[in-house]
């Protein structure tokens, strides 16, 4: 098992950015899919953006195309996400999710994701 940790999280304004990380430990990320997920307040969780396992393909919600950008640094086993040109909509808390054998067609499904971290709040004023 993997144990994740989240930060970055905090209160900003619209059009500010923030970097959201995500700390691994127990197994490295090298041989898991990452992704992160949003839940609102009284909303569903959703998918927000997601990391193919050998880091070459990338995936995104269409509501932060071209705004938000998930990476993975393996030296520090830390997974992030740039968010930019935040928009109060993306006010949420933020989770990270690893899984083995992630196919394809499920990167963008939380139930195929085994490990999670707490969450980091993200909240954007108007």
């Amino acid at each position: 098992q993997v144990q994740l940790v989240e930060s970055g999280g905090g209160l900003v304004q619209a059009g500010d950015s923030l970097r959201l990380s995500c700390a691994a430990s127990g197994r490295s990320l090298r041989i898991y899919a990452v992704a992160w997920f949003r839940q609102a307040p009284g909303e569903d969780r959703e998918f927000v953006s997601a990391l193919s396992r050998n880091g070459g393909s990338t995936y995104y919600a269409d509501s932060v195309k071209g705004r938000f950008t998930i990476s993975k640094d393996n030296a520090k086993n830390t997974v992030y996400l740039q968010m930019d040109s935040l928009k109060p909509e993306d006010t949420a808390d933020y989770y990270c999710a690893a899984g083995k054998g992630v196919i394809t067609s499920s990167l963008r499904n939380g139930a195929a994701y085994a490990n999670w971290g707490q969450g980091t709040q993200v909240t954007v004023s108007s």
